[in-house]
Order: C-alpha cells, then structure tokens, then sequence
C-alpha cells in the first residue's frame, strides 16, 4: 500500500462480516464506487464532507482485526466512520424472531449488522435513481451518471477504475439532455436537483433522530416513503426502515412467511410486532437467500423516455 494513506485497524467486540456488511452500501454488480480486488479487499470512492476518498477495507479474522487504509482529503473523515459503516452502533437486542423461517436465518447469520454510512446525498441519489424502474435500468442510471459527472478516486484508486459519485454542485447544473443521454427521465432528474439545491440542509439530518430525519427528507418533492427508506438504511442503519412500495420486497416477505404473496398493506400489519425493528425482517428473508419463484420473462427496460414514475 502507498505510503501516503491513513491506515487505521479496528478490533471490533463480534465477528464482523466485513463483506456482507460493506455490501449494504453496493449499487449493482458495475457499481464504479466499489470494487472487489483479488484478495477479497473492499476498495470505494466515496464523497466526504471533507471530500473525497478512496478506503480499502479487509477483514483479519484470525487476528480479530479490520484493516483500513484511505487516501484522499476525506481519509480521516472515513477511517474515523468506519466502524459505524460495519455496524459497530447496530444492536439486536429486543428483537424475536417469531417465525421459524427468521429463527433459522438469524441462527445462519448470526453476526449480520447494519451499518450506517452517515451520508445522505451518497445513497439519495442512487435511490431516486433506482424510482420505478428496473434494477438493470437503474444501475445503468447510477454508473453512467458518475463516469459522465463525477471524478476518479484519489490515490490508489486511479488504477483500481474507482470513482467518486458527482458534488451536489456538478449535479444542479447538469443539462436536461444529459439526463435523458444516461436513461433519466424528467421526474427523476428533477428530484435529484432539488435535493443537491438543499444538500448541505440534507446532510445535517445525520444528526438527527431516524424518525425526524426522515419526515423531514420527505418534504423535498419526489421523496417519497420507498426512496427515504432506502436512505434510512444505508445512511442511518435504521432497523425499522421498511421499503414499502418496492416491487419485490412484499411479495417475497409474504411468501417466505406464509406461503402466499403479501402486498404492501399486508406485509405492513404482519411487520407491525416487530416495530421498532420491521426492517429485520426482509433483511433477514433477503440473507437466507429466499424470494418467491420467478415465473415468465423478466421486466424489461423501457425504450423510451421520458416516462411517468410513480414510486418515490
């Protein structure tokens, strides 16, 4: 490693699933912000509030150790985040598994924990992105927006192909075509403006408790109750934090749960005992690896744009 990083190693007090809990904050299996090199290291680019940085993390497990190493004006900012990014704030205290299918993934995973990155804009963005369209569409969105927008990973990252997703700035002046160039339609394009116009504001919510956080995220339009979920995850680690409105997730938590698909009204009063800690439950569904079978061709990307988005 260059003898210019900050180096940090980290003894967490459980067996840390490096990987699994750094995954949380992956956009698709082309994600430029996040690679994973021949040794199994975790490299990413991210956007500090001190600015950008390139980490590469690895777990030491017969040592008991997590090794970081970043480079870049936002070095210090990320190695002193790093254990809340594994989940060291994250606790299970207080929740029951209450079915045997979460009784047995808990039992399968049980040093799983969410991590929290405490930025807001790092995953809003890739979330109002992801609004309403395929996962292939949207990870398609995410990658072209930050090799068109954004800026090579300091350090090392040049020659590791990592990037750094685009400043708030740079996004309030991209021009209406170049959102249509990277297959981002008019209603998503404009919610990403209005959130970079109050990203400074927005950023500050990671100090807020998770509910105010969120109530207040929902007040930019086209923030809706699906995409300040998926901020509620990543960015804070909320437990409770549910993706209602997704187009899997009820369907499978109802069919791994009782054998018949849920919509989002159903799984909603079947999570409702476990609150404050409902988003464990399609967490724990989603490890173990159990999604309801998939019949017919999948949902194809659209031809055209721009088009109507209704979840948000």
């Amino acid at each position: 490693m260059s003898a210019a990083g900050r180096v940090r190693e980290w003894r967490p007090d459980w067996p840390c699933p490096v990987r699994h809990v750094l995954h949380q904050q992956r956009h698709g299996g082309g994600d430029p912000t996040f690679r994973v090199d021949e040794g199994g290291r975790i490299w990413r680019g991210t956007r500090t509030p001190l600015g950008p940085v390139t980490t590469v993390v690895e777990s030491r497990a017969p040592e008991g150790v997590v090794r970081a190493e970043a480079w870049g004006p936002g070095a210090e900012w990320a190695l002193d985040a790093l254990p809340d990014l594994l989940g060291a704030a994250d606790s299970w205290d207080g929740f029951e598994p209450r079915h045997p299918v979460l009784a047995e993934a808990r039992r399968r995973f049980p040093h799983a924990r969410l991590g929290r990155s405490g930025l807001v804009m790092d995953s809003l963005v890739p979330a109002i992105i992801e609004q309403k369209v395929t996962g292939q569409e949207a990870f398609a969105g995410f990658r072209m927006l930050v090799h068109r927008f954004g800026e090579r990973a300091p350090g090392p990252g040049v020659e590791r192909r990592l990037w750094v997703a685009p400043t708030a700035e740079q996004l309030r002046v991209v021009p209406s075509w170049e959102w249509l160039r990277l297959h981002i339609d008019p209603a998503r394009s404009r919610t990403i403006v209005r959130a970079a116009r109050v990203a400074d504001s927005l950023e500050r919510l990671a100090d807020r408790p998770p509910e105010e956080a969120e109530r207040l995220l929902r007040t930019v339009p086209g923030i809706g109750r699906w995409t300040a979920a998926e901020v509620m995850q990543k960015t804070f680690g909320d437990p409770d934090s549910v993706s209602f409105g997704d187009y899997h997730v009820a369907k499978d938590v109802g069919w791994a749960l009782t054998g018949t698909p849920f919509d989002d009204d159903e799984m909603e009063a079947y999570l409702e005992p476990y609150r404050p800690q409902r988003g464990r439950v399609p967490a724990l569904i989603a490890m173990a690896g159990l999604h309801r079978p998939r019949r017919g061709a999948r949902m194809a990307p659209r031809t055209h744009l721009p088009s109507r988005v209704t979840r948000h």
